[in-house]
């Protein structure tokens, strides 16, 4: 018998046949990640990699958005008290190795919106279909923040270094149909065809060789599991020290004011 699920505050975990399901499940909140989610995310990807009543896995957002990134509130605790990012650091190393280690297909139901964290959750997924009135970037910096919890290692790995830098630096979001053009997503697609696009892939990979399947997804995140290793430790240090910035504390608070930033440098 296929094992019990699990049950989360803030994820939502559904099987069908041997496809699982997981849906961040904060629509009120765009599915913003704030601390509780943070731990849920370091689990449940975990449980997906093992959970032995599935073969591939789906990664969606609930209502419109996919993942709005950091929860604001989450961002000005963190910007008040630094030393309770030193978590959310050791979580991202979690999270991101455990969708490394999956050997199950990791297919991306990009339903709306994906920033930030948002972004590097869908862009470490292994095929990513975008809703067409999505869009996706990783803007760390217009919030004084170092992009280092993975979209210094996914992005580049993507759409190549010179425009990854480009849209790292300048923390721009794309349109979903920019996404295909520049090969940062696989497909971009109406709203209404997405469950149908998403349900057909699912469908022929079930069907397909499974210990095939997933040997040749290993190797093939071979080279990225090693980029990871390598640069994600400097990453999450180098995006813990900014936290601890004036920049850092004026981006929160712009955000929060609705207003663009004015930054100064100061450490």
């Amino acid at each position: 018998m296929p094992e019990t699920l699990p049950e989360y505050q803030n994820i939502l975990l559904t099987r069908d046949g041997r496809r699982l399901t997981i849906t961040l499940n904060q629509p009120e909140a765009m599915n913003a990640v704030d601390g509780l989610m943070h731990e849920e995310l370091a689990d449940v990807f975990h449980f997906a990699s093992v959970d032995e009543g599935s073969d591939v896995v789906v990664l969606t957002g609930a209502g419109k958005a996919f993942s709005a990134g950091g929860n604001l509130e989450h961002l000005a605790n963190n910007a008040a008290h630094p030393h309770l990012f030193d978590k959310d650091v050791r979580q991202a190393k979690r999270i991101l190795f455990a969708i490394l280690d999956m050997e199950k297909p990791l297919i991306c139901r990009m339903n709306g919106h994906a920033v930030g964290l948002g972004a590097t959750l869908a862009l470490f997924c292994d095929i990513i279909y975008a809703a067409e009135n999505a869009k996706i970037g990783d803007p760390h910096v217009a919030l004084g923040l170092v992009a280092g919890d993975g979209g210094a290692i996914i992005w580049p790995q993507r759409v190549g270094l010179c425009r990854a830098k480009e849209f790292l630096l300048t923390g721009d979001l794309l349109s979903a149909k920019r996404a295909e053009e520049i090969g940062l997503v696989n497909y971009c697609l109406p709203l209404e065809e997405l469950d149908a696009a998403v349900d057909a892939v699912c469908e022929k990979l079930l069907a397909g060789a499974q210990n095939a399947l997933r040997w040749t997804k290993v190797l093939t995140n071979m080279e990225l599991k090693r980029i990871a290793t390598s640069v994600l430790e400097a990453g999450i240090a180098y995006e813990a020290v900014s936290v601890r910035t004036a920049d850092h504390r004026e981006g929160v608070k712009a955000l929060q004011e609705k207003r663009k930033p004015v930054f100064g440098g100061e450490q």
